[in-house]
């Protein structure tokens, strides 16, 4: 299982981040402060690193230079959010910048690229009764396959990766799609009423009136 250390120290946030993600089926480790995250990279053995800037004991850029001989691939999550905080960040190592506030969407999609370019993206997960193969692009129940189709597929892991989160049609259609929403919500509805059905998950992908569907686990 990929383990993420989640560096942040405002509470909430941390919490906030770590669940999300135990639901996207990441194994996580939280600590609030810069020294606390040196001690555990110390010890323990991470996939990927989120880390805050702005934090008591050592400050995110400190740890930064901590982890570089470790080759871990690291995310900032930050308020400090100008281009040159941004070029500062990705000039000393970090793989990606992310700017608080962010959506969990966006969070999960972010972690997701990193680890697929750094090679360590999980291969399969799974969520309620199914097996999710992300290499081959396969759904399972039991050992049966599910047949979707490649809109499907993509539909079916961002609902995944996001239990029990209400997802506007905006942000489903921009990151199954690919483009700008156009305000025409047919073909997301469309896709999703297949999904249901294919899955027999009628009573899991709940519509969320006026907003959009969320997959209650």
């Amino acid at each position: 299982m990929i383990r993420i250390l989640v560096v942040e120290d405002e509470k909430p946030i941390n919490e906030l981040i770590t669940m999300n993600l135990t639901a996207a089926g990441y194994e996580c480790v939280s600590v609030y402060d810069g020294l606390a995250a040196c001690d555990a990279l110390d010890k323990e053995s991470f996939d990927l690193v989120l880390l805050d800037i702005m934090l008591p004991g050592a400050d995110g850029y400190e740890v930064l230079e901590f982890i570089k001989p470790m080759e871990i691939p690291v995310i900032f999550l930050t308020a400090k959010g100008t281009t040159e905080d941004k070029v500062k960040g990705l000039k000393l190592g970090a793989d990606d910048y992310l700017t608080k506030p962010f959506e969990i969407v966006e969070l999960l999609a972010r972690v997701e690229s990193v680890l697929r370019r750094a090679g360590k993206a999980q291969s399969e997960f799974e969520v309620a009764d199914l097996r999710i193969d992300m290499r081959s692009r396969s759904v399972y129940r039991s050992s049966k396959e599910i047949i979707l189709t490649m809109k499907e597929f993509d539909l079916l892991l961002l609902f995944a990766q996001n239990p029990n989160i209400a997802l506007f049609r905006e942000t489903l259609y921009e990151h199954v799609w690919g483009s700008n929403y156009m305000g025409d919500s047919r073909t997301v509805d469309l896709h999703v009423q297949r999904l249901r059905k294919k899955l027999h998950w009628e009573d899991k992908i709940k519509t969320i009136y006026k907003v959009g569907y969320r997959l209650e686990i």
